[in-house]
């Protein structure tokens, strides 16, 4: 196989973001294939493995697709997997440890699974490189399957670490928010230069800092490293030129200010140092205030929030009571708008007004509502 050629890729995604993934895999320049729950397959050159890993924003990993086929039992998985071309990838030194899911399929047991993977991609290795050992002592190769409906998917990680893991949050409050999630948030919110996006619950400042991060135009993981970087496959120049992109792409004359605010002072320690270490000090602005006690002053702005629950709300009954209050309180934000994510179905009930629209959204495997509440500015 030429790398050089098209390749397929797959990024996959929280539920409830794969349109906001396949919208940027677009804006990136490469072609969408198919868009499946919690995935986008498609198409591009040597260069997608630096530049999606760099600037894809809603996505969670980014993986080389080998290929694709039926496994109906194991000797299918096992012809399967032997037939496809891992030698264009994987030298006869390197490792290649395997992992995988299967859904709805007759091939259930994951371990047997990942034995069969392994000593098909084994079996295909030692005859192409033409030894009679692997010492697996060289660069690491991800190999991850995915079973759906006996239909196999065989892939390489390109990732690594997931990309929702920007770098900047070493800390982190309770029940902590994917990154990826609160990139879609904000930009559910439609944030704009003059209007002021303010999280009163802020936790570790994860919103207000990805909305520093796509106001500026910054890639989110332009200050990290990945698994392929390693990859003899993928040239050392090829994420010069990603990284140099990106850096030339970014935008800090922005004007945009966002407030990260929340009654506990530790949390807002955890947040300034947060955003410092993203680089965003300029455009986030971290205090501890009390979200009962917030007023616009005049200004323009959106609310764009997770309040707390579980840890930090200690019982069920304490978290209805902040949603009356806040549903109270934030009636009298004039010409506001309010993004609220919670995973409590009665959210509306509590909060006694009813969304203009509420998007069902995944933060890992809970499932979440994103109740909208908008405002025509006066």
């Amino acid at each position: 196989m030429n790398k050089k050629e098209n390749l397929e890729f797959v990024a996959t995604c929280l539920f409830g973001l794969e349109g906001f993934a396949a919208e940027e895999i677009e804006a990136l320049g490469y072609r969408k294939n198919v868009v499946t729950d919690g995935r986008v397959s498609f198409f591009g050159d040597i260069s997608a493995v630096a530049r999606c890993n760099i600037w894809l924003r809603y996505a969670e990993r980014l993986y080389i697709k080998l290929g694709e086929f039926d496994a109906l039992s194991f000797d299918d998985l096992f012809e399967g997997t032997k037939n496809l071309p891992w030698e264009a990838w994987i030298g006869k030194n390197d490792m290649f440890p395997v992992k995988g899911h299967s859904i709805k399929s007759k091939l259930a047991s994951i371990p047997d699974c990942q034995k069969i993977v392994k000593k098909a991609a084994a079996t295909r290795l030692l005859s192409k490189h033409g030894v009679t050992v692997l010492d697996e002592t060289r660069t690491k190769y991800q190999i991850a399957f995915f079973i759906l409906n006996d239909r196999a998917t065989l892939m390489i990680d390109a990732s690594g670490d997931p990309l929702h893991k920007r770098g900047y949050r070493f800390q982190s409050a309770e029940a902590p928010l994917r990154e990826t999630l609160a990139a879609a948030m904000v930009k559910i919110s439609r944030p704009r230069g003059e209007v002021l996006l303010w999280d009163p619950f802020c936790g570790s400042g994860t919103i207000p800092i990805e909305a520093a991060l796509l106001m500026t135009n910054t890639a989110p993981g332009q200050n990290r490293s990945f698994a392929s970087e390693q990859f003899g496959g993928v040239p050392a120049a090829v994420w010069k030129e990603a990284r140099d992109e990106a850096k030339s792409l970014q935008n800090l004359s922005v004007k945009f200010e966002s407030y990260a605010s929340d009654i506990d002072g530790d949390c807002v320690k955890i947040a300034k140092s947060n955003t410092d270490r993203a680089g965003m000090g300029k455009y986030v602005k971290t205090f501890a205030q009390d979200a009962l006690t917030i007023e616009t002053k005049g200004r323009r702005g959106t609310i764009v929030t997770n309040p707390p629950y579980g840890e930090r709300m200690s019982t069920k009954k304490q978290t209805e009571k902040l949603y009356r209050e806040m549903g109270r309180h934030f009636e009298t934000l004039d010409r506001w708008q309010i993004y609220i994510l919670s995973s409590h179905e009665n959210f509306p009930l509590f909060y006694k007004k009813r969304p203009d629209k509420i998007r069902k959204l995944y933060n890992g495997m809970i499932k979440c509502g994103y109740f909208q509440y908008y405002k025509s500015p006066k």
